[in-house]
């Protein structure tokens, strides 16, 4: 059933194998690289020797050149324990908070007819990311919901994002379904794509989705808009460039500005690139080594970020350790943000809409599933995010 979920977070004892392996070359290539193990001086051999210009051993370079030696080995070990207390900090914090991240059960759709079940991937994965306008006035994602993250009727999910992780983890595509798509919604006909998850929470939109897009979806995350306020208040803020102008926003007032569509030239299409350049601007700031080199700051950012996402239950916590193991290089500047392809607007029954385009659309979701959307925006004009959006 939609809704219940596993906060419990299992534990998972040891290390994961392939980190492991990283971590012990890394120490065996410390402790063969010790420059002092390996290169010799020759006046010290020549001593050592009794070759020396006298014939004697003279003591006092002898133990200068032991001082030094053991000021150098010193350095290092304290070098090297610095680099461990990171490296353990950081696993610790991955291995403490994937398993804090809440989880959803009962996500995905059943009952699907195999006809409207898409294929797998060829490659990479596809998450779905949907940002939830909830009536209720207490959180309803993350660790810290306190009401259902769906309720009929309850929740829009205003911000939906498939993103797609290529196989070869060489940075991310994003594109972004406006919420006012007039699309097919299975049992209930054709309506605005956002009122799949108020009508039938998850399982509804996904199956909305993948039928629209003959993309199978790996994962769901869902944040709702107090998650997102408390996020951005935990990195600090974020500066935006707005007509020509960089401001400081707070999460009440970065908010208001990836909701805002009325007052834009293009409408939703605007709005959903004020939302791309925002998640943009914010991995830039959580990414900066900044974020990370101090603990007390770390622990914060992580804590917001885990208490303010829920995820569906079948990625588990070894899962999201592969996925950020695995994804560990991509950063905001290799991550391609753009729009699905629209034909236009129009008035229907009264509702401002945006229609699709299915041809242009067909291309994409294809290069999608063959995890090709390299090759894709090779040969393709998409609405893709600039620098900077006003």
């Amino acid at each position: 059933m939609v809704g219940d979920r596993n906060t419990s977070g299992a534990e998972v004892a040891g290390q994961d194998e392939s980190v492991d392996r990283e971590v012990g070359a890394g120490r065996a290539g410390w402790m063969t690289s010790d420059p002092a193990a390996d290169v010799r001086d020759p006046s010290t051999e020549a001593t050592q020797r009794g070759v020396g210009d006298s014939g004697a051993t003279p003591a006092r370079p002898r133990r200068r050149k032991s001082r030094a030696r053991r000021v150098l080995l010193g350095a290092l070990v304290l070098l090297a324990v610095g680099l461990l207390m990171v490296g353990g900090f950081a696993w610790w914090a991955v291995d403490h908070y994937t398993g804090n991240v809440d989880r959803i059960s009962g996500v995905f759709p059943e009952n699907v007819p195999a006809a409207a079940q898409p294929a797998p991937s060829d490659g990479g994965q596809t998450f779905l990311l949907v940002g939830v306008d909830s009536r209720s006035e207490l959180p309803t994602t993350g660790r810290d919901a306190k009401a259902p993250e769906w309720k009929y009727g309850a929740q829009r999910s205003d911000t939906m994002m498939l993103v797609h992780l290529p196989a070869d983890h060489s940075g991310a595509y994003v594109v972004s379904l406006p919420r006012d798509s007039w699309v097919d919604i299975p049992g209930h006909g054709k309506a605005k794509l956002n009122a799949a998850f108020s009508w039938g929470g998850p399982p509804l939109l996904i199956d909305t989705v993948q039928r629209l897009t003959k993309v199978r979806i790996d994962h769901l995350a869902v944040i709702d808009w107090d998650g997102f306020r408390k996020l951005t208040d935990s990195v600090g803020g974020v500066e935006l460039v707005v007509d020509g102008t960089g401001r400081h926003m707070n999460g009440t007032q970065a908010l208001t500005y990836v909701r805002e569509r009325y007052g834009l030239a293009r409408g939703d299409f605007d709005r959903t690139h004020r939302q791309q350049y925002f998640l943009r601007t914010l991995l830039a700031k959580v990414m900066r080594p900044a974020t990370f080199s101090n603990p007390v700051k770390a622990t914060r950012v992580l804590d917001d970020l885990t208490a303010a996402v829920s995820v569906d239950d079948r990625l588990g916590d070894g899962d999201l350790r592969a996925l950020l193991w695995d994804n560990k290089k991509v950063r905001p500047g290799n991550m391609v943000f753009m729009n699905a392809p629209v034909k236009g607007t129009d008035m229907i029954s009264g509702q401002s809409v945006v229609l699709l385009d299915a041809g242009a659309g067909a291309d994409l979701w294809r290069a999608m599933r063959e995890d090709a959307l390299d090759i894709y925006l090779q040969s393709h004009d998409v609405d893709r995010l600039g620098a900077t959006t006003s």
